[in-house]
């Protein structure tokens, strides 16, 4: 595969990722009232998810992968900018990776071990049900909050803001893209400490809606990136 090849598959991944990311948030917020479930106890948590089904764990299981769209994303933005600053894309691409495992391990929890908790919680005795909530709220704070939130907003914002700054340090026009990215960047930075104190939660939601459309917007660039010329053989 070529290296525009390469860029090309990156960029498509990005702003296929996410369309999709929208349409699994969609059918989500429809059957499972998502994200604000996620602040419920396990007792109204649980019982909403085994509702879901088959066909809503299926959905959790493909919202678990989509993330894996940050290490072609990664790639490419690395083989795209990397002869501007090789450093700081090298470093890019590690927050990529690192996006990628993080926001992954959050989200599978729900497929696997919320679901057998719930299958569990649905028979379960009082005392039961008082141990298997306290697993479930371990494990959002620490898969759900730490891991795939805290984690992995910080690394996809390091990875947007270090790519938006090469950017601009580029000779490509089209610089907006590189000011839009820093400006989606930072506002990730900020939200991500929503989990902390309220007072960030309106740049959350601003994010929520900045995020996607810079990942279309950068993925799209990415799908346009010009031919790179060879470096002539010995």
């Amino acid at each position: 595969m070529t290296t525009r090849a390469i860029i090309r598959f990156g960029g498509l991944c990005l702003a296929g990722g996410a369309v999709a990311f929208l349409g699994v948030f969609t059918y989500l917020a429809a059957r499972f009232n998502y994200p604000e479930v996620l602040d419920g106890p396990a007792a109204t948590v649980l019982p909403n998810l085994l509702a879901t089904g088959q066909q809503g764990r299926l959905v959790w299981a493909v919202y678990a992968l989509l993330p894996l769209i940050w290490l072609p994303a990664g790639v490419a933005a690395y083989e795209a900018l990397a002869p501007v600053r090789r450093g700081a894309m090298r470093l890019a691409l590690v927050f990529a990776v690192a996006a990628a495992l993080s926001m992954m391990l959050g989200l599978m929890r729900w497929p696997s071990v919320h679901w057998h908790l719930a299958l569990a919680f649905e028979h379960a005795t009082p005392p039961a049900q008082g141990v298997l909530a306290a697993v479930f709220d371990g494990l959002n704070a620490y898969l759900g909050n730490y891991i795939g939130e805290f984690l992995g907003e910080l690394s996809f914002s390091v990875f947007f803001l270090l790519t938006s700054i090469v950017w601009l340090q580029s000779p490509h026009a089209h610089r907006w893209i590189g000011w839009v990215g820093v400006g989606t960047a930072a506002l990730g930075l900020v939200g991500m400490f929503r989990n902390v104190t309220g007072a960030v939660a309106p740049i959350a939601a601003v994010n929520n809606y900045l995020l996607p459309a810079f990942m279309i917007i950068l993925g799209v660039a990415l799908v346009r990136w010009p031919a790179v010329p060879v470096a002539p053989t010995a």
